[in-house]
């Protein structure tokens, strides 16, 4: 008979697992792995090894694997994932993704379906052929497609005869009227299928691995759990899975109105519970610059987390996110942080990823120059190769390279509130830019960790702003503590439920500034994948 329940949550960082006891509701062991970016396989398969093997857990008693991730959230907000083309078919007034080119064609139809001008198909002949070297995947978009899809499906069938690539038509994915919202809903799952692809097959492989044979659903942001397949097929849907973890966790823990806070490593999510049940999007879900019509919690995610990027600027400027790093106190190998860190572009380093095996020498210059120098900055690699411009991106998209710098969680380190990585290489580096900021190491610390907080306070202010309001006062709100003459403070009046990893280290300080409460529940670094197990199962009422 079925006893158990495998939750697992896969962040930019960490992967952490948990295993349920279903008879009686109860976490019966939590683990915390880091994510091998590079074979997502590999922590996985330390999770359930972990999960199953320390607790002897006979693998034919397990009922279910439910599986949540940002690593689609982190994605978005990084500005990665695959490159994206979108057609925009019809009159429409011209708008902006954030994809590699907007393109917009002559054709569509009326609210009645009507064809109101035949679709223009020699200009995506045109387009394609001098646009399919530069993108990964394809996002059609015509106007009142959802009466008539006929459009859509003439230029996915004229993409895919010119460039056999991935292609999201809207009319499979959205049925709002809305064309920037539609189009950004196709765009989006163009640009994570890959990310989820990948990662589904780590799901996969890693359970082969162990000899695990259940059934196995992922999280989607509106909290529903899903098929693998169609995590795959519509993989936009799980561009809030984590989040929407995050909320059910809180949702399990509130007695009341509260907002829940996870800060990652990556990115610092957030989502309101109302009466004890997390709180939805009544326009579908935005993340960054994509507002779509997936639907999903009432959430914002941002930038902002324990593996952020610390970087200085020659004229004092400090700047934390929203890009994430390797903290310098995780890096592997031998180096000295004083050969490359410093000011502007000199804030983080390109290394080699942790495992990946050259067998010797490679082709690449920019691989065989991080072979034999070890880690270096853009510009040290102009130099050391002579090239006058190269694929970073690329490379980081296949796991060859990794980027390593000055974070929040080497600020920690040297302050000694957290010890599970090499103190010594952020004390190195904390030396060098606290020294180009003319303070000692420790005030320096500190001022990254206070910076750190005003930004997921920020991040805070800013949600509460928008759900209520509807407007973002990003700006105002990031600039509003060095205005010359405006002085602002806000204040909360619900309590935060904190989760995740570094949640303790941040919170506590956010939550003294906005003058509420702060608690952190039983199991809460692992929240989001014991969200995920209960998700799969109704033990909101009994998990312990």
């Amino acid at each position: 008979m079925s006893k158990y329940i495998l939750g697992i949550d896969t962040g930019g960082t960490y992967t952490d697992g948990v295993i349920i006891d279903m008879e009686h509701g109860e976490v019966i062991d939590a683990v915390k792995k880091p994510t091998t970016h590079h074979n997502l396989a590999l922590g996985t398969v330390e999770v359930l090894q972990s999960l199953v093997g320390r607790k002897s857990v006979d693998r034919n008693q397990i009922y279910h694997l439910a599986v949540s991730t940002t690593l689609a959230t982190n994605a978005v907000v990084e500005k990665k994932g695959a490159r994206v083309g979108l057609f925009v078919i019809g009159y429409v007034k011209h708008f902006r993704l954030p994809v590699v080119a907007n393109v917009f064609i002559k054709g569509g139809h009326t609210i009645t379906g009507e064809e109101e001008e035949p679709l223009d198909i020699e200009s995506i002949i045109d387009t394609i052929n001098g646009l399919k070297d530069d993108v990964d995947a394809y996002a059609v978009c015509g106007a009142m497609s959802m009466e008539n899809p006929s459009h859509e499906l003439v230029a996915e069938k004229a993409i895919a005869m010119l460039d056999p690539k991935p292609v999201f038509c809207t009319h499979r994915v959205s049925i709002h009227a809305g064309m920037q919202g539609r189009a950004a809903t196709a765009g989006l799952h163009a640009k994570l299928m890959p990310l989820m692809q990948d990662f589904i097959v780590g799901i996969q492989t890693a359970m082969v691995q162990e000899g695990l044979a259940c059934p196995v659903s992922i999280i989607s942001g509106s909290t529903k759990p899903v098929s693998i397949h169609e995590a795959i097929d519509h993989a936009g849907i799980t561009v809030a899975s984590g989040p929407a973890c995050t909320a059910h966790f809180g949702s399990m823990q509130a007695e009341t109105d509260a907002l829940v806070v996870d800060v990652g490593g990556t990115t610092t999510d957030l989502a309101m519970v109302k009466d004890s049940q997390p709180e939805m999007s009544l326009d579908g879900c935005r993340i960054g610059d994509w507002q779509t019509h997936i639907e999903s919690i009432n959430m914002m995610t941002g930038g902002i987390g324990g593996d952020s990027l610390v970087r200085l600027y020659t004229d004092g400027k400090m700047e934390i996110g929203p890009g994430r790093v390797l903290p310098l106190a995780m890096s592997n190998g031998v180096f000295e942080a004083g050969e490359w860190l410093g000011a502007d572009n000199g804030a983080k380093a390109i290394i080699l990823s942790a495992d990946l095996n050259l067998d010797g020498e490679t082709d690449d210059p920019i691989l065989r120059y991080l072979q034999k120098h070890g880690p270096a900055t853009f510009e040290m690699l102009l130099q050391g190769t002579g090239l006058s411009t190269f694929p970073l991106e690329k490379l980081s998209r296949k796991q060859k390279i990794e980027e390593i710098g000055f974070t929040p969680t080497d600020a920690l380190h040297v302050l000694e509130r957290i010890s599970f990585g090499d103190t010594s290489k952020a004390a190195a580096g904390a030396r060098v830019l606290a020294k180009l900021l003319g303070m000692d190491v420790e005030q320096f610390c500190l001022h990254v960790v206070q910076q750190t907080e005003e930004k997921i306070e920020g991040l805070i202010i800013d949600y509460i702003i928008s759900r209520n309001w509807g407007k973002s006062l990003t700006t105002f709100i990031t600039q509003r503590n060095n205005h010359p003459e405006l002085g602002v403070r806000f204040s909360l009046k619900i309590p935060i439920i904190g989760i995740g990893a570094a949640a303790n280290s941040f919170l506590p300080g956010v939550a003294k500034r906005l003058g509420t409460t702060v608690t952190f529940p039983p199991h809460c670094e692992v929240g989001n994948a014991l969200g995920a197990a209960s998700l799969t199962k109704n033990l909101s009422e009994t998990i312990v």
